[in-house]
């Protein structure tokens, strides 16, 4: 799915509404619904939940009453604040600002500083407060009744949660700006398609966990009106993957996977990064490891291959392996490598890194120490043939690019993009919605993923993964496919979560829940 300018998504609910007759009444109720819809499934027993819903003079704000109304059907009894005097309510606004006024006499109206002021504590009371207050057309930071609200707002107690409506309040949604002066929401609610300025500068912080819902607008429409080269990942964005195996097929139709991995007390980045290139359903996979390794790689897994390696002094992978076409003999047969995880800084092993990349056949994923073997030396990356994808965290970008992981976070899309064009490689810069680059400028923003997977071993589960999906699928419209691989990544870590909590998440849970990602995600793309 696209991601959208503000004007775009104006112009998609304009065509919804002339060209397929969908009224703009119509797109209001479905939003506001969509709303209460995401509060009940999340937070459940409504009425034992104190509810406030904050609302503006404008189409944010109406959003806003439709969601209280569909709350209160639901067995909640919000509470609706108008930070506006009601005569400034037009439109459908004003007409679903009088829908609930018949439903409820409960509208509290506050025109200034004095009524918000006697009103503060009973929003920061609440167990849920719906921000509503101002939408996408915001031309400048908040000011004024609107501006102190917020910084209200922002000063909760932790466990009081915020869902900001379509977009969290003072944040602009072309650019980011004004983040630190906007709604910190813990859940955003965006409608139809996922704004630019949410994923620019300090907007995560802002709009906290994304959910995108439909309200009606056409999913081609959408396709058709964005001009921009960002992406969001989501189910339909890669239906193409969840065509079924023939009943012909067998391990031979679904690629080798290479993983070239571990040294001494790093082992199990190997058997992870391996376990988890089988998991998404590569034919086979081997690992290569430094030799004291092999054993406790080959224990793990029964269905892993393996392949010993010379090792230096300290147990990584010695350079000798290269020179003497060793590692070339094994490399026969391979459709995918992936290389990095647990290799270790030793500078024989990045000397084998940097040989093996030099002289690549077939695509390679390079992920942590394999990442490492290059920093400072960036321009090094950079082949003709493009097929390399790398999958820093922003500290290694920033080792790889020579600044600081403050720059990477501020520009995370940009720095991704022109990095992809420099070295002409994708580029995976993981994190919060881990931004997937491909040479062309064309760029993906992962909906997936929780912060439970900041834990050891997550990574080399993704390299494992891409691996796996690039040995089994092949290397045609790559950039596509690393991106539903990151996805998976996400969707497994996010099951893993449900069952296990976000805390106690370890990186063999995610794998354990790929199965389980595969299918939720064939049910949602449509596939029987």
């Amino acid at each position: 799915m696209k991601i959208l300018t503000a004007a775009e998504m104006r112009e998609v609910d304009r065509l919804t509404t002339e060209r397929y007759r969908v009224p703009s009444l119509t797109l209001m109720e479905n939003a506001g619904k969509s709303v209460a819809d995401f509060i009940q499934a999340r937070f459940g027993d409504l009425a034992q939940r104190r509810i406030v819903v904050l609302c503006g003079k404008g189409n944010n704000g109406g959003d806003g009453f439709v969601a209280a109304r569909h709350l209160l059907k639901m067995g909640a009894k919000p509470d609706v604040f108008l930070c506006a005097d009601p005569r400034e309510v037009k439109g459908d606004a004003a007409t679903n600002l009088k829908r609930w006024k018949k439903a409820s006499a409960n509208l509290v109206v506050i025109r200034n500083s004095t009524a918000w002021h006697s009103s503060r504590a009973a929003v920061a009371s609440a167990d849920i407060i719906v921000d509503a207050l101002l939408g996408t057309g915001l031309r400048g930071p908040a000011e004024g009744l609107l501006a102190e609200v917020i910084h209200d707002i922002n000063r909760r107690e932790p466990t009081r949660m915020v869902v900001a409506v379509d977009i969290p309040s003072g944040l602009a949604a072309d650019t980011g700006e004004f983040a630190a002066a906007s709604v910190r929401a813990d859940h955003t609610i965006t409608f139809t398609a996922p704004k630019r300025g949410m994923f620019l500068r300090d907007a995560s912080g802002a709009v906290g966990r994304l959910t995108v819902c439909d309200i009606g607008s056409p999913w081609g429409l959408i396709e058709e009106t964005g001009k921009g080269a960002l992406r969001w990942s989501e189910p339909r964005e890669f239906r193409g993957f969840a065509a079924p195996r023939s009943a012909a097929g067998h391990k031979g139709d679904y690629g080798h996977a290479l993983i070239v991995a571990g040294s001494v007390g790093k082992s199990g980045a190997a058997a992870l990064a391996a376990w988890a290139a089988l998991r998404v359903g590569s034919g086979l996979a081997t690992a290569a490891v430094p030799e004291p390794v092999l054993p406790i790689v080959a224990a793990h897994t029964p269905e892993i291959m393996t392949e010993p390696l010379a090792a230096t002094e300290t147990g990584s992978i010695a350079f000798r392996n290269f020179e003497s076409g060793r590692f070339d003999a094994i490399r026969k047969g391979k459709q995918a490598i992936g290389m990095g995880p647990g290799l270790s800084t030793h500078p024989d092993t990045q000397n084998f890194v940097r040989a093996v990349l030099g002289a690549r056949s077939v695509p390679v994923i390079l992920d942590a120490d394999g990442l490492n073997a290059f920093a400072g030396r960036a321009p090094e990356l950079k082949h003709r043939d493009g097929a390399l994808c790398v999958t820093p965290h922003p500290g290694e970008m920033a080792r790889l690019l020579g600044c600081t992981s403050t720059d990477i976070q501020a520009r995370r899309i940009e720095r991704s993009q022109r990095a992809a064009a420099d070295w002409n490689a994708c580029v995976i810069l993981k994190g919060h919605h881990t931004v997937t680059a491909a040479p062309s400028g064309l760029a993906w923003i992962n909906s997936t993923g929780n912060p439970g997977m900041a834990s050891g071993g997550t990574g080399d589960v993704l390299t494992g993964m891409l691996a796996g999906l690039t040995a089994q699928h092949g290397p045609e419209s790559w950039p596509h496919l690393l991106a539903w691989g990151v996805y998976l990544h996400g969707l497994a870590g996010d099951i893993a979560a449900a069952y296990v909590g976000e805390v106690p998440l370890m990186a063999s849970d995610l794998i354990r829940a790929i199965p389980r990602a595969f299918q939720q995600f064939y049910a949602e793309s449509g596939r029987a």
